[in-house]
């Protein structure tokens, strides 16, 4: 499943940082960065969190799922996941 992401539009508001920026801030490649930035690559827990603390912005504002089959899919597992739980408590 891709994420959608706004990266660079949040590193343009941001001051301008570069990908290379961005990437020292987080502590990766710039690849890493580039791969993410253009949907090729879903970031770990760990590095959504640091891109996220770089950019002074809410993970939920930077990263998002896309819209269609495995979004609907996915969000229908999770509700299921939840009234399963829900009943079994």
């Amino acid at each position: 499943m891709n994420l959608k992401n706004t990266i660079k539009a949040l590193r343009q508001k941001h001051g301008d940082i570069s990908q290379q920026q961005l990437a020292e801030m987080v502590g990766c490649s710039r690849q890493t960065i580039i791969s993410i930035e253009s949907g090729c690559k879903n970031p770990s827990v760990e590095i959504a969190l640091k891109i996220s603390y770089a950019l002074k912005t809410p993970m939920d504002e930077i990263f998002s799922l896309e819209e269609g089959k495995e979004k609907e899919t996915f969000c229908k597992k999770i509700h299921e996941f939840f009234k399963f739980n829900k009943i079994k408590s």
